[in-house]
C-alpha cells in the first residue's frame, strides 16, 4: 500500500503495518468524536510516526498514486472531524 504524508512525502507499507496503522486510525476517530485534542494530537503523531519509520520511503522522483493520504501532524481537531469519521482514513 502507497501512503502519503501531506507535505513530507509517500511511503510503502506491508500489509501487516496497514493493520497497525488502521488500529491507530480508529483510535483517532473515537477521540477525535469525543473532541479530546490533547489525545488526538499525539495519536496523530504516533500514526504518523509508525508510517515513517517501518515504511519503505518512496523517492520524489517516483510517482505513484496514493492509497493512503494522512494529514500533517499539525491537523487541528475542528479540521480532523472532516477527516476521520466513520472508518477513518483506512478501511477496516
Amino acid at each position: 500500500m502507497i501512503i502519503r504524508i501531506v507535505g513530507e512525502g509517500q511511503y510503502r507499507a506491508p500489509e501487516a503495518l496497514c493493520d497497525e496503522l488502521n488500529q491507530i486510525d480508529n483510535r483517532i476517530v473515537t477521540l477525535v468524536t469525543e473532541g479530546k485534542k490533547e489525545e488526538f494530537r499525539a495519536e496523530l503523531a504516533k500514526l504518523i510516526s509508525e508510517i515513517k519509520v517501518k515504511g519503505e520511503a518512496i523517492g520524489a522522483e517516483e510517482i505513484l498514486e496514493s492509497d493512503i493520504i494522512v494529514p500533517p501532524e499539525d491537523l487541528s481537531l475542528e479540521e480532523a472531524k472532516d477527516i476521520f469519521q466513520g472508518s477513518g482514513i483506512f478501511e477496516d
